[in-house]
């Protein structure tokens, strides 16, 4: 049975729409679909390192196949980089450069607050809540580099309407690794509209090893 680690987003959970939908999809395709908290009950003190490790955890040994959601892509991405054993890689959205992104998205001034406050009030969308965030994330999210160079074949979706994730992150990594398809979709950030366009080609793309 294949199995599939499914990455959810930024200030997101397993328990979203997304990671159900597609939970569900590959599960009745026959995989097995693994989707972690991958803030480990913790968002306050979430980084990239410590969701990189809580993926390792449930990873396991031997073949497994990841699909990234926005941070989560860039997760899948940098993982790997760095794990052989990842057999394809699905990313929708994926938000390359994420240090950078955020400064960007910030502005200086916010950013500067943030890192002298040591904390920062962001909307979590899986607890429908404000949660407090460290400043940890965008020191440890430093030490990663913007666009992962892994090896394995990837199936990129971006929607062309994106104003979180600029579509050209994607356009440009995916200009730089033959492995990598991109496909761009009439669809904003979240790629909810464009679910059911998605499933049956990721499906196709994870579950069948002669489809390239």
């Amino acid at each position: 049975m294949k199995r599939i680690l499914y990455l959810h987003g930024f200030a997101s959970g397993p328990g979203s729409s997304k990671a159900g939908f597609f939970r569900k999809r590959l599960e009745e395709a026959g995989a097995e679909v693994l989707v972690p908290d991958l803030a480990g009950g913790d968002f306050e003190r979430l980084t990239i390192s410590g969701q990189l490790e809580i993926m390792k955890r449930n990873a396991g040994e031997g073949p497994i196949s990841l699909i990234g959601s926005s941070m989560g892509g860039y997760l899948a991405a940098l993982y790997a980089a760095r794990h052989s054993e990842v057999s394809r890689l699905v990313l929708l959205a994926p938000a390359f450069g994420f240090a950078r992104l955020w400064a960007e998205r910030l502005g200086p001034a916010q950013c500067e607050q943030w890192r002298q406050s040591g904390k920062m009030e962001v909307f979590h969308y899986g607890e429908d809540r404000p949660l407090q965030l460290s400043y940890a994330l965008m020191d440890d999210a430093a030490r990663y580099e913007d666009y992962p160079d892994f090896a394995q074949p990837a199936l990129i979706f971006h929607g062309a309407r994106d104003d979180v994730v600029p579509v050209r992150l994607a356009e440009e990594f995916a200009g730089r690794h033959t492995n990598a398809r991109l496909e761009v979709l009439d669809s904003g950030h979240e790629l909810l509209d464009v679910l059911d366009y998605m499933a049956p080609r990721i499906a196709r793309f994870l579950l069948d090893d002669h489809f390239v």
